[in-house]
């Protein structure tokens, strides 16, 4: 049984592991133990306050398997980006050229640099060992943290983000890097998008700010604006389940698409409901999966099969030993996948 719940200390070396095998372009998880030792402190000093207002927080989730005891993924929380280091990203807009002369009114796709200082909640750092994709798991790991914002809601900002790795090359490089940013930064774009998770002052210091005309660049970086990158494809599928949209705006390093959805009209925090245990069985009820999440204590939560019974609901034991919940604790619960209305 695989259960998420705050990343700890111990789980270093398990997350250099997985940082190793998700490959270049997933920023926040880096294979760098100090980076990583220091986003765990941070996440565990997170977790402890009692924050009543987003502030930059930062929050880590692990995913364990518990028969072996081992990390196998990843996913994260920022309850506010911006602020001193600010949130970059380039917004498509349409630039309007005319000439009566020639009779010519055309509208040119352009990119605009956006600095936001007051910006949304951002999730991120999602990665899940290979072997336990399938069954369920990934969509699990990318939509469980949304029972932890259903149930502190004041922590998170109104406004949902999510940046999808996007295009890369077999070796590792972005097209659109390639025909872009590499001409001011001068560094290949596996340095660049390090170095924007240690210090972001680069980027001020070097990007343009002037309007980048699509149309002049090559056809290599043009056809990779707004693409996700295919390993994000099922990702990107989920948050449109969960009732993201495409934000018009691109990651600025390999514009990978960032979508967005207001946080109490996301789906799984919205139809997300608190009960408690009513009754703990040996075998599990014949119904579909549910996330569900102790919110006593520390957050932990499993995928099983429930059957709701009024405003409670019926828990194998299995899933209730996971998560650490007896008869009458309080739970909160929400279906791993959309109810299909015909």
């Amino acid at each position: 049984m695989v259960v998420v719940r705050p990343v700890k200390p111990a789980d270093l070396e398990s997350l250099i592991a997985l940082a190793a095998g998700a490959g270049a372009g997933l920023t926040t998880l880096p294979r760098d133990p100090q980076f990583l030792r220091k986003r765990i402190e941070i996440s565990r000093r997170s977790f402890e306050s009692p924050a009543e207002k987003p502030s930059g927080e930062s929050y880590l989730f692990a995913m364990e398997d518990t028969e072996r005891g081992q990390v196998v993924g990843a996913c994260g929380i920022v309850s506010k980006v911006g602020g001193f280091e600010p949130f970059y990203a380039y917004q498509l807009r349409k630039s309007l050229f005319s000439s009566d002369v020639i009779h010519v009114h055309k509208e040119v796709p352009i990119l605009k640099l956006l600095l936001e200082h007051n910006g949304p909640c951002e999730i991120g750092s999602l990665f899940l060992d290979p072997a336990y994709r399938g069954s369920g798991n990934g969509r699990f790991l990318q939509l469980v943290r949304f029972l932890f914002m259903a149930e502190h809601p004041e922590r998170f900002e109104t406004t949902v983000v999510s940046e999808i790795r996007g295009v890369l090359t077999e070796d590792g490089h972005s097209p659109f890097w390639d025909a872009l940013g590499e001409h001011f930064f001068d560094i290949d774009f596996q340095q660049a998008d390090h170095l924007s998770i240690v210090n972001k002052k680069f980027i001020a210091d070097l990007m343009p700010d002037h309007p980048i005309y699509i149309p002049i660049l090559p056809e290599s970086a043009q056809a990779v604006i707004g693409k996700p990158h295919p390993d994000s494809a099922r990702a990107v599928k989920n948050l449109e389940e969960e009732g993201f949209r495409f934000s018009n705006m691109v990651d600025i390093f390999d514009a990978g698409p960032i979508l967005s959805c207001k946080r109490d009209r996301i789906r799984s925090i919205r139809r997300s409901r608190r009960g408690a245990v009513g009754s703990i069985v040996a075998q599990a009820p014949p119904t579909q999966d549910f996330m569900l999440a102790r919110v006593d204590g520390e957050f932990r939560a499993t995928k099983t099969p429930l059957a709701v019974k009024g405003d409670g609901v019926v828990v194998p034991k299995p899933a209730a030993e996971a998560i650490g919940v007896q008869s009458g604790d309080p739970v909160r619960f929400v279906e791993l996948y959309p109810t299909r209305r015909h």
